[in-house]
Formats: structure tokens, C-alpha cells, sequence
């Protein structure tokens, strides 16, 4: 059975999204990582040079109870 355009877009749409949150996550962990080995501005420059945005780095750098878990 062949997808209607639509469908083709919504399926790629959510593909893109997914790689680009594991890409997100991989780099957020690495500069949790960063902090714990170094300290918070180092692992800001990290995040910052790696465009994760401001909002996010905020949260997971000095809100750790708000990290989401780890599976």
C-alpha cells in the first residue's frame, strides 16, 4: 500500500526529529559530563559552542532535579 504525500511528510518529520533529539541528548550528557569532571563553565562553552539552546543548558547545568532521566 503506497503513502499519500502527507503521510510521507509526517513519517519524515518525526525521523528528523528523533535524530536530532538523540544528537541532542548524546551532547547534553557529554556536557553533564563536563561539569562533573570540570565545572559548569566549562561544560556551558561546550553546550553553547554545540548549539544547544540557552533554555536547555540553564536546566540541566543548574536545575539537575529537573533533568530527565536516563534510560
Amino acid at each position: 500500500m503506497e503513502q499519500s504525500p502527507s503521510e510521507q511528510t509526517d513519517i519524515s518529520a518525526v525521523i528528523d526529529e528523533s535524530r536530532t533529539d538523540a544528537r541532542q541528548r548524546r551532547i547534553v550528557d557529554a556536557g553533564i559530563a563536563v561539569q562533573d569532571s570540570s565545572n559548569t563553565m566549562s561544560a556551558f562553552e561546550y553546550l553553547r559552542t554545540r548549539d544547544i539552546d540557552v533554555h536547555v543548558i540553564e536546566r540541566v547545568l543548574l536545575e539537575p532535579h529537573r533533568r530527565r532521566s536516563r534510560s
